[in-house]
């Protein structure tokens, strides 16, 4: 895949409803969904947090094991069937410990993953997986966007810019996929907004819509957030959509270089 930074990126939303505790099935749904969308329109398709499962707790059970999971596997072969990286998280075993994994399954058949950092408490999440201990930044298309899950929006300090002294910005473009829940639409909806003007990048939140298993309302609210804050795609709540955005490369660093605010940003780093 090119790493022209000349080229636009485009990204496929896909809000959808889930089957609870149903990898099979929700693969399968996901499938006839996206027909034959493919490298033809879209560089990046990204689907919710365990688009496979619903948010289930169910760990032990439900977690497949890294590096035989049927679920990453099916992520692979779509890339490759549709010639484009497909990325969503997995419930996922790994040396004695689940995980909240992200999978970025390219074309190539390799993968990146990135375990979810901040987890739920509010649902047990913390008790049931491990926590993720690194920022992973990918790159597509000349892009380079942080990974993230969910309930790591709400910790502006692990997403914000982290650039070394030779760059003016660490990454282009944040995804967070999620499954948040309808009583939280509105920061979930400010969230986004204010991770992509603090850090002057596109951000792409895709959640789900429809009732999980335990009760909790969904109503979906995917964005896509440009570098200033204005919407570049957004539905009305409950509603199931696919939608493909095109991220302008050149927009971006022309923004970036008439407001400079990177110039002033405080310098810190992570432990």
């Amino acid at each position: 895949m090119s790493l022209d930074a000349s080229n636009d990126l485009r990204v496929t939303l896909v809000q959808c409803d889930l089957r609870w505790e149903d990898p099979a099935t929700n693969c399968a749904h996901i499938d006839r969904l996206l027909g034959d969308l493919g490298g033809e329109q879209t560089d990046l398709i990204v689907l919710p947090e365990m688009f496979a499962t619903g948010f289930t707790m169910n760990s032990q059970q439900m977690a497949e094991d890294w590096g035989s999971s049927p679920v990453v596997d099916w992520m692979v072969l779509q890339a490759k069937k549709r010639r484009c990286v497909v990325t969503g998280s997995v419930a996922i075993k790994d040396k004695g410990e689940c995980y909240n994994r992200l999978v970025w399954a390219l074309p190539s058949g390799d993968v990146q993953v990135y375990d979810k950092r901040h987890l739920f408490r509010m649902a047990g999440e913390h008790l049931r997986y491990a926590m993720g201990q690194e920022r992973v930044i990918v790159e597509i298309k000349g892009f380079k966007v942080l990974l993230s899950v969910c309930y790591d929006l709400r910790f502006p300090v692990w997403m914000r810019q982290q650039p070394d002294a030779e760059a003016t910005t660490e990454y282009d473009a944040i995804v967070c996929v999620a499954n948040w829940p309808a009583p939280r639409r509105t920061p979930w909806r400010v969230l986004l907004r204010a991770r992509a003007v603090e850090n002057l990048a596109y951000v792409v939140g895709v959640n789900r819509v429809g009732e999980d298993a335990k009760g909790n309302q969904y109503s979906g609210d995917s964005l896509c957030v440009d570098f200033k804050g204005d919407l570049v795609c957004d539905y009305p709540e409950n509603t199931a959509f696919i939608e493909t955005c095109t991220l302008s490369y050149s927009a971006l660093t022309s923004f970036r270089e008439a407001f400079p605010a990177w110039q002033d940003a405080d310098q810190f780093s992570l432990n």
